[in-house]
């Protein structure tokens, strides 16, 4: 297969800092679409692939699943997309088609592996992928998202993984405009739930260890805040919550959120992927029918229906801008939340 060389910026190695390197692009097929990226957001994933904090990197490694640019070249077979087109590209550039999940439209649960933005197994050049700190990128266009033309660009870009990944589960249960809701963590994918929970009618409260927090989350549509430390305020809401997101990205007590939960109420856990140290107490869940659960990003077909809902209601991402050559101290500022609430890379730096 036919390729062609882009500029991207990764790493070499776990303890190497991302810098400039160059990549090789297949041809576009004719399913393909090839999109010049403009902004390309910047996740905790992308972080924890190049340091190899979750093991089963593959180097060199080009981060970046949160992807907005212009079509500028169509495959022959494709009719949904046209050169011009602005066009995003998620978490998932492909996966198997055929299973129980992906006949469902949820690729992200794919029973044979959904194909990543990155270091997924290229199926075309072999090797791995690359993402999207990158100038291009060729994608299969059943994997690529029509963006909303009224909205800021660069801020949709996080709503490709930060939105997503908390659309899903508002959607999964059921949230509406009687449905109370709460979010544990205030970052990237905090504020998101904030903001989409809100969107959809739902009455959201905030759950945080820090006080100074609680300005930002009523700016962001936050109904009430719950400062979780507090024995009389997590007393004051027992009972009270149909849905929470736990969007938390390190081991912590899930226990004390628990009995906030209504009858039949659910934590749903989008943020920490590993064991948690902390033993799950069971008679709140047993006594109340409550549950712990998981979820994951979103199919393609969800995740547009999340961009068409942002197009409508005007919901983007709060953003800081930086150019490529920023990445290595955006991920040290992330490490200590030093953002509000998602990087995102202006990729003309790179050109």
């Amino acid at each position: 297969m036919n390729t062609y060389s882009v500029k991207a910026y990764g790493t070499e190695s776990k303890d190497a800092d991302l810098q400039e390197l160059n990549i090789e692009r297949r041809e576009p097929t004719s399913k393909d679409v090839e999109i010049e990226i403009l902004y390309c957001g910047v996740c905790h994933s992308d972080l924890h692939t190049a340091r190899n904090d979750w093991g089963g990197t593959m180097y060199p490694s080009v981060p970046g699943h949160e992807i907005v640019g212009k079509i500028t070249r169509v495959g022959s077979d494709v009719t949904k997309f046209k050169v011009g087109d602005l066009a995003g590209v998620g978490c998932i550039v492909d996966s198997c088609g055929t299973c129980e999940s992906c006949k469902q439209d949820l690729e992200q649960y794919c029973q044979t592996g959904f194909v990543g933005t990155y270091n997924g197994k290229d199926k075309h050049l072999g090797g791995h992928t690359f993402g999207g700190y990158s100038q291009k990128v060729v994608v299969d266009a059943d994997h690529v998202l029509k963006v909303p033309e009224n909205l800021d660009l660069a801020a949709v870009a996080p709503l490709l993984c930060a939105g997503i990944t908390t659309w899903s589960p508002l959607k999964h249960w059921n949230v509406g405009s009687d449905s109370k809701v709460a979010v544990v963590g205030l970052g990237g994918l905090g504020h998101m739930a904030i903001k989409l929970a809100k969107g959809l009618g739902a009455e959201v409260t905030l759950f945080s260890r820090t006080p100074e927090k609680s300005d930002d989350a009523k700016k962001l549509g936050a109904d009430h805040v719950v400062i979780s430390t507090d024995e009389e305020q997590m007393k004051s809401v027992a009972g009270k919550f149909d849905l929470i997101i736990d969007t938390v990205p390190y081991d912590h007590d899930v226990n004390p959120y628990i009995s906030t939960l209504n009858i039949n109420g659910t934590l749903v856990l989008v943020g920490f992927i590993g064991k948690m140290d902390e033993a799950l107490f069971t008679p709140p869940m047993i006594l109340g029918r409550r549950s712990v659960a998981g979820s994951v990003i979103g199919g393609i077909a969800e995740t547009q229906e999340m961009l068409d809902f942002c197009g409508e209601n005007n919901i983007v991402s709060e953003i800081e801008m930086i150019n490529m050559q920023d990445i290595n101290e955006a991920y040290e500022r992330m490490l200590k939340s030093d953002v509000r609430y998602r990087f995102v890379i202006d990729m003309k730096s790179l050109s």
